[in-house]
């Protein structure tokens, strides 16, 4: 037993290092065999002499992935602050030229309506770009005490007022959900859920965006009988700039960004966002945290 005794502490170093999450973000992995146990003049002090070997290794392969983590997060950030002014220029200068279309050769005026058109894209592209660099760089924002049942409700009039061709429907209770938030984001991200369910179904699909109380948490669910996602793909439906047809009918492109806006702003939240999908049956759901404060200082919607 004492002989095995140093195995027992290699053991444990071994474990704390593998409970802590290595996949993103700042990792302080100084986790070490101690060096009266990695001696290289001994059979299992050379096992810890390696062991601290490979953690020397794999720490600096995380500094180095931060760092170039860190590096493209700032790019990303710079570029779209950076892009913005010459997007609403030429989206500017082409508004101000179509005003004449009816002077203007009609393959002329057409061009001009795709270039305000791909602006107006790009510039929602750059907006969510910028979003998530500030998101990803622990930004703060302002949040006040919202009612998710009246912010429901807008997204919903909204959908109905530009896809007419769907079915929409509420489900709120006849009280207030109360939730702590940046109304500006929790509007997007229930625009974005609604705005994917759009996209990707035919006209006709109902869509029903449902809300209710469970436990300590505001629950959303965004349900559609469209025809649902490929298994394969769930998984990775999150990611940044993740785009596939997953078996629905696409009217309009996307960035790949929108439901990647959804989950960051969620877990900034303390939240979560989950997805199942069958054939009919597509169901996203948002959970955040109910608000139990005192109403009183501070704003309520």
């Amino acid at each position: 037993r004492v002989g095995l005794r140093p195995l027992d502490r290699m053991r444990q170093t071994a474990l704390e290092v593998a409970g802590q999450p290595l996949d993103r973000g700042h990792v302080d992995l100084n986790q070490r065999v101690p060096a009266d146990l990695a001696r290289p003049d001994r059979e299992i002090g050379q096992l810890g002499v390696a062991l601290n070997q490979m953690l020397d290794h794999v720490d600096g392969a995380l500094k180095a992935r931060e760092h170039s983590e860190n590096a493209l997060r700032q790019f990303v950030s710079d570029a779209s602050h950076e892009l913005r002014t010459p997007l609403a220029s030429i989206r500017g200068y082409s508004e101000i030229t179509l005003r004449h279309a009816k002077d203007l050769p009609e393959d002329v005026g057409s061009s001009l309506q795709r270039i305000e058109s791909e602006s107006i894209r790009m510039t929602g592209l750059v907006e969510d770009l910028l979003l998530l660099a500030r998101l990803d760089e622990g930004a703060s924002f302002p949040k006040e005490v919202l009612d998710l049942s009246l912010v429901a409700g807008d997204v919903v009039s909204d959908a109905i007022a530009r896809a007419p061709g769907h079915h929409w429907e509420l489900d709120s209770p006849d009280y207030p959900v109360m939730v702590w938030a940046n109304k500006n984001q929790l509007f997007q991200v229930l625009t974005n859920l609604v705005q994917n369910a759009r996209v990707h179904t035919p006209e006709g699909t109902t869509v029903k965006v449902s809300l209710d109380v469970s436990d300590e948490h505001a629950v959303v669910d965004v349900i559609d009988d469209g025809p649902g996602i490929e298994p394969d793909m769930i998984s990775q439906l999150f990611e940044r700039f993740r785009r596939g047809d997953f078996g629905r009918s696409r009217k309009t492109g996307s960035t790949g960004l929108g439901l990647a806006i959804v989950k960051t702003i969620t877990d900034a939240c303390g939240g979560s966002v989950d997805v199942w999908s069958e054939p009919g049956r597509t169901q996203f759901r948002v959970q955040l945290p109910l608000f139990r404060g005192d109403l009183e200082g501070h704003h309520k919607d």
